[in-house]
């Protein structure tokens, strides 16, 4: 994923307000990166972007090659779809459905056939440790077993970039390295990239990398690999990360 000179502002005139500033940045396959900073800096805007449901104002934002700011309204979703699997902060499953349904939705929407979308969503509720309750409906599931379906759901069509806005959250310290440890198996996986946007300090730890944000822009870029050096950035000057290595 590359994003330059990514901009957005709401309002108009006197109450313009710009929330992000000529942003730059990129993820890498095979790597967590989290998205840190303090309330109102522009994390939730940055990740709607990201995500193809919002449309920056000035910059450019390219998923594996594809220009996702240049795309027109249907093809983004069918991009979406396809290639970003998303995981909330409250879970967002559907109550009535089982959670074997829930984590066949990504795969009806595209248009898969419902026994061959559930045989699908069993293997997927089986790789987060919930393949023995896919009947039971998510109200009977504990906040960490939710979000376990929740990774499920957004990984069973399988997509190269998965973002999370605050996935451990509404978790304890267990459950969140239990989600934690199952993000670093899914990073692992050829071709992928994790962005995760978080408050919780208690797992800056499994970041390969952590952007950190203020008013709006990237003001540094922070490595846990062994031999990388940290990235600052002038609050007025973008940055462009080294290329992979």
């Amino acid at each position: 994923m590359d994003v330059r000179g990514v901009e957005k502002s709401f309002g108009s005139g006197a109450a313009r307000l710009h929330v992000l500033k000529q942003v730059d940045l990129q993820a890498r396959t095979g790597e967590i990166l989290m998205l840190v900073g303090p309330s109102g800096c522009g994390k939730t805007t940055l990740l709607s972007a990201l995500a193809g449901t919002l449309r920056p104002d000035q910059g450019t934002i390219e998923v594996f090659g594809k220009p996702l700011h240049a795309m027109s309204g249907r093809a983004l979703t069918a991009f979406r779809a396809r290639h970003i699997g998303f995981i909330f902060q409250q879970f967002n499953l559907i109550p009535t459905l089982s959670i074997a349904e829930n984590v066949s939705v990504p795969l009806l929407i595209q248009g898969v056939g419902a026994r061959r979308a559930m045989a699908k969503a069993r293997e997927a509720l089986e790789a987060v440790g919930m393949g023995g309750r896919w009947r039971e409906r998510p109200a009977r599931l504990s906040g960490g077993q939710q979000q376990r379906v929740a990774i499920a759901r957004a990984l069973v069509h399988q997509p190269p970039l998965v973002i999370c806005d605050e996935p451990t959250a509404a978790l304890d310290a267990q459950n969140g390295e239990i989600v934690l440890g199952l993000f670093r198996d899914v990073a692992r996986a050829p071709g992928r990239a994790v962005i995760i946007v978080t408050h919780d300090n208690r797992i800056f730890s499994y970041a390969d990398r952590i952007a950190r944000m203020d008013d709006g822009m990237i003001v540094a870029v922070e490595s846990n690999r062994p031999g990388e050096t940290p990235h600052f950035v002038h609050e007025t000057v973008p940055f462009h990360l080294p290329d992979t290595p």
